[in-house]
């Protein structure tokens, strides 16, 4: 800090990088609503319990009364990947069991080769779009859709540049993309529309890039996998001798090693901020003439956030590390788990705050409107509070039943299980989000 007191502006950019940000900053709009100086948003704290119950009779239904905790997996790409069907288990046995076996460390580099890819495939492709799968003749939509697709992708070589070697992503067969070869590969057709299909595209452009200009990280090749052979220098066994990796050097390699590919929005002393937006109505709420540049910032790096929650998973599987730290992760602020407010009335929409889609007759805005930072932010705070609720009623603590857990099994699936029972033709949010494929 300098003499005048002033934090300098590449502080606060770096600030604005790191995990902690997001629920700090994201906690003065939470203070805002419980003032009821939100602009676009009222809170009402006391429908919290309709969300919660309807958290805990979703993971009773599907995990059973006794031991549940036991049986629910974390949030991440892998669900996805694996709907329908166990395509990544497969895969690891395949290549464990081969002639030749693969060895585990590059076992691990070919699934965060597959998990990196299918993540940036995985914002939100609408509510028509689908995917039929040859190989198990089912079809799937919305994210499902999209990991099986991705899967499939990824099996066939799309993303390699290697002749024989179809099971890797890297900079130089990324560099072939195009929007046709993904909406061909995703089946998308003008009867089968997708959203965002060419930010689709130049995010998997963009990654190339970042591959190639971040070798520290991924390697010569411009491989994501390679992320591996950094991290493994952060790696310290624990006394029981288990190899523990800190949640903060994965969270910077990505945040660091991939912030080129997210479309120019806020920079900040050279320092592309990605998934970082203003919020007038925090601005509004600092006194006139003490509000610095960045004060009214609100952090979220939920595509990023979405990737990590995904690498823990894999590391953990198949590296068989252990990652601490991982309590600064926030829960996503995406569309099932911001829903679910809207849907259970904790956060209403004001009056006219928003224009109507005559076809749908739902809200919508862009990603960058101020309401939608608004219900992102109240969704990473009610995230937090609806878990610790979940597990006061349930009886269980925080190390039993995590916050990736209940993601998985109450918030996001309660999100989506009221989504359909209020929109059943669409099973589409409360509030439609202009996504052009790089956000949600």
């Amino acid at each position: 800090m300098n003499i005048a007191g002033i934090i300098p502006l590449s502080e606060k950019a770096t600030y604005l990088r790191t995990l902690p940000s997001i629920r700090e900053r994201c906690n003065r709009v939470y203070d805002l609503a419980t003032q009821g100086k939100l602009q676009y948003f009222d809170y009402h704290s006391e429908k919290e319990d309709v969300a919660v119950e309807l958290c805990i009779d979703i993971i009773k239904k599907k995990y059973g009364d006794e031991g549940f905790a036991a049986r629910i997996p974390p949030h991440g790409r892998w669900r996805h990947l694996d709907a329908g069907a166990p395509r990544v288990d497969n895969l690891l046995h395949a290549w464990s069991t081969a002639p030749t076996p693969i060895d585990t460390k590059e076992q691990a580099r070919r699934a965060i080769d597959l998990f990196i890819a299918s993540v940036l495939l995985d914002a939100g492709a609408g509510n028509v779009w689908k995917f039929e799968e040859k190989e198990t003749r089912q079809t799937f939509s919305r994210s499902e859709g999209l990991g099986v697709a991705s899967f499939r992708m990824f099996e066939s070589g799309l993303f390699s540049s290697v002749e024989g070697q179809p099971y890797r992503v890297d900079a130089a067969g990324l560099s072939n993309i195009t929007a046709k070869k993904v909406g061909e590969a995703m089946q998308v057709t003008e009867e089968n529309p997708m959203v965002g299909l060419e930010g689709r595209a130049s995010l998997l452009l963009k990654l190339g890039e970042a591959l190639t200009a971040h070798s520290d990280y991924f390697g010569k090749d411009g491989r994501p996998g390679n992320i591996v052979d950094f991290l493994q220098g952060e790696v310290q066994p624990n006394a029981e001798g288990t190899p523990v990796l800190p949640l903060a050097a994965l969270w910077y390699a990505l945040i660091d090693g991939l912030s080129t590919i997210w479309p120019s929005r806020i920079v900040l002393a050279g320092l592309p901020l990605g998934d970082v937006w203003p919020s007038p109505a925090l601005a509004a709420s600092i006194p006139e003439g003490s509000i610095q540049e960045s004060d009214d910032l609100v952090p979220f790096h939920k595509l990023t956030q979405w990737l990590t929650y995904s690498l823990i998973e894999v590391i953990e599987k198949v590296l068989k590390w252990k990652i601490s730290g991982v309590e600064d992760m926030t829960g996503l602020p995406e569309y099932r788990n911001g829903g679910l407010l809207v849907d259970t009335g904790i956060l209403t929409l004001k009056e006219n705050a928003l224009p109507i889609d005559p076809k749908s007759g739902l809200p919508h805005a862009a990603p960058s409107h101020p309401a939608i930072v608004e219900w992102r932010a109240m969704t990473v705070v009610e995230l937090d509070r609806l878990a610790a609720a979940i597990r006061k009623a349930l009886n269980v603590m925080a190390d039993q039943l995590t916050l990736a857990q209940i993601l998985e099994s109450a918030t996001w699936n309660g999100g989506r299980e009221i989504a359909k029972q209020k929109r059943p033709s669409t099973g589409g949010p409360p509030i439609e989000i202009d996504s052009d494929g790089t956000v949600f």
